[in-house]
């Protein structure tokens, strides 16, 4: 029997329609393989104890003829970040270990609504603050490719998930990089969605002008499908956009069989040299661009002067915001507390805060507080924000030039847990290539490009399009992926070496 962990979404949904699998079969292959791996992969923090009485019901609806979404019965897998109902939700973070939340995300319950199952939910860097899982207040999740190394962060434990063939598809967050990092680490796919075109309500907010929801998956098709679930217009989201968007699968539809790349123009940054670079990420960029110029592509060198200030603007900018959007954490009305005998309120909240957040989360909160302080909001956070204004700038010249920018996912492959859980400086640069989307708004994907020459570990290639070109992006990525796959002879994770595709 076809092991139905290792169908994509895609094809896992043609079985279930077809009726050759049931959604109950599926679902059990999967917490099955969740029962025999994540013990060492420690993707997921919660396990759904619901999860085959919703896949029974979904078989039933099958059944009777009921009409169905395109992925009802395909198991997902949730980041902690969004919060449900039937799970706890606890954002990686001891203060809100347990913490059931009245309400599902707005992504949970469209998902929920089409028919997808809900497997667990994974697990991530405290409040996303973090590029490696290092910094869940639950241990870190590891990387399917090698074990002793990071998945990514903050959403390491849903591209894990995936890479580790526990759930075809998952959820994740970005806030500067935290969906298409992971994918770059783990072989996997990750989009960025343009920020208000998928709904923010029930995300647990680290900064609320950054932050965005997204697929995770192992083919753009895949993502395509997830993003046509989740995406749209949600009243609940100030900032949700009211677009008609088109159907993303359509569009990873038509990158695939299509000549997409003939005559597509494809900037690459001056800025961002090779020098910055592992050597094995630069090759294998290298390496896609060359395949997609033998297929009609053209690449044109572009500036974005702004780009090398995006990293020290985002580390403004988010710090600033997750103070505020952390101040609720106030031991008072929800999450844990720790008593103070004979204290006072403002003694039980320090007490609680220094007892419930995890470093990372203190260092961003000072930072944060420090650069919003009276005297300083001008010189720093000001500041930040008009180079934010100048990298979007940067943007707009560039797209009248070209239709997407090309870089590198993240600077260098995956590196060993521990490697700089102590260097914050260097954790903060994994996502040098990854932040001036979010600083901007604009969407990006990251796909599998290759094996980093000298330690064989995935690479990935990043794209971005123009706010609401999402579709482009889903184009270019699949007929890229097409390419790309076809000259490796099969998907990247057949290549993995431990739990992610060994056969």
């Amino acid at each position: 029997m076809t092991d139905l962990t290792r169908l994509s979404a895609a094809d896992l949904a043609a079985e279930l329609s077809s009726g050759t699998v049931s959604s109950v079969e599926a679902t059990r292959a999967h917490l099955d393989r969740i029962a025999a791996v994540d013990g060492d992969v420690h993707a997921f923090l919660h396990v759904s104890d619901h999860a085959l009485e919703v896949a029974a019901g979904i078989d039933r609806r099958r059944s009777a003829g009921d009409a169905l979404g395109p992925l009802a019965g395909v198991p997902l897998a949730i980041k902690d970040v969004l919060v449900t109902t039937d799970m706890p939700s606890t954002s990686g973070s001891r203060i809100l270990e347990g913490y059931m939340s009245p309400f599902d995300a707005t992504v949970v319950s469209r998902a929920r609504a089409a028919g997808l199952v809900p497997l667990g939910k994974t697990n991530m860097d405290e409040f996303a603050m973090g590029s490696s899982t290092e910094h869940s207040a639950y241990g870190p999740t590891h990387n399917p490719w090698d074990l002793e190394r990071i998945p990514g962060g903050s959403g390491g434990g849903s591209a894990s998930a995936v890479a580790a063939f526990e759930a075809p598809l998952a959820l994740g967050s970005d806030t500067g990089g935290s969906i298409r990092q992971p994918a770059h680490v783990t072989g996997t796919v990750g989009v960025k969605p343009t920020y208000g075109g998928v709904s923010r309500y029930g995300a647990i907010a680290l900064a609320s002008s950054l932050d965005q929801v997204g697929p995770v998956s192992r083919t753009v098709l895949d993502a395509g499908l997830l993003h046509d679930v989740i995406g749209g217009h949600d009243a609940n989201d100030s900032t949700s956009l009211a677009d008609a968007w088109p159907s993303f699968a359509d569009a990873a539809r038509e990158g695939a069989r299509g000549d997409v790349l003939r005559g597509l123009r494809v900037g690459v940054i001056r800025e961002l040299p090779d020098s910055g670079f592992q050597p094995g990420v630069s090759t294998a960029f290298r390496a896609a661009l060359a395949a997609m110029e033998a297929r009609g592509a053209e690449i044109v060198e572009i500036s974005a002067p702004h780009f090398e200030y995006g990293v020290a603007a985002y580390y403004l900018i988010l710090p600033a915001e997750a103070s505020s959007n952390l101040a609720k954490f106030d031991s008072v009305r929800f999450g844990m507390r720790v008593n103070v005998p004979g204290g006072t309120v403002e003694d039980v909240m320090a007490a609680t805060r220094d007892a419930g957040f995890g470093d990372e989360v203190k260092r961003r909160i000072i930072l944060g507080t420090y650069a919003l302080s009276a005297g300083y909001y001008d010189a720093y956070y000001g500041s930040a924000q008009k180079v934010r204004t100048l990298i979007q700038r940067d943007f707009a010249a560039a797209f009248e030039r070209v239709d997407v920018i090309a870089t590198p996912s993240a600077p260098t492959t995956a590196f060993k847990l521990g490697e700089k859980i102590d260097d914050p400086l260097q954790m903060y640069l994994n996502d040098v290539t990854t932040i001036p989307a979010n600083l901007a708004g604009v969407p990006g994907i990251s796909i599998p490009a290759g094996l980093a020459e000298e330690d064989g570990l995935p690479v990935g290639i990043q794209f971005l399009a123009p706010a609401r070109e999402d579709a482009r992006l889903y184009r270019v990525g699949a007929a890229v992926e097409s390419v790309l796959v076809d000259s490796w002879g099969g998907p990247l994770l057949d290549r993995a070496p431990v739990l992610g595709g060994a056969r």
